[in-house]
């Protein structure tokens, strides 16, 4: 008999899906990842900024990631980039009427326009400009074929 996978892993930010940010950034969010919230007992994401795109994250996977953060060597300074940059971005933007809503700075920091893509990432899931995914989902759409030699190695 096959081994039953627990809720963890059923409960992950999955798949891509297409959508309009209003006038005031209010972002619809998918009903499979208000799921991933529920299963974790969140109703608010931490939303932060990346490379030209935003991350969600549930709480519950935040402050793991702040966990590790606050060990960080004060001298390292891959460590303070990641903290200046990825973990002072974050925004907590709790869920009402199915809805969150983005703030401003990151709406900026993101290059969201009207159109967006969500793109789920298992823990975290990506927010996208749709011209922007549009073209990075070209480029590993190129890569997934030499990209798919490894994954063999991971198990896969």
């Amino acid at each position: 008999m096959g081994k039953i996978l627990d809720n963890s892993i059923n409960n992950l930010f999955e798949g891509r899906s297409r959508h309009t940010l209003d006038e005031k950034g209010r972002l619809a969010i998918p009903m499979r990842f208000k799921e991933a919230l529920k299963s974790k007992g969140d109703s608010s994401l931490v939303v932060t900024n990346s490379n030209g795109y935003l991350v969600g994250f549930t709480r519950t996977d935040w402050q793991k990631i702040k966990e590790k953060a606050v060990n960080f060597s004060l001298f390292d300074s891959s460590a303070n980039v990641l903290i200046r940059y990825f973990i002072s971005g974050a925004k907590e933007c709790p869920l009402k009427q199915g809805r969150i809503l983005i703030p401003p700075d990151l709406r900026e920091l993101g290059e969201l326009k009207k159109e967006v893509v969500l793109v789920g990432h298992l823990n975290s899931f990506e927010i996208w400009d749709k011209d922007k995914w549009d073209n990075e989902f070209e480029r590993v759409k190129k890569s997934f074929a030499k990209a798919q030699q490894s994954f063999s190695e991971l198990g896969i």
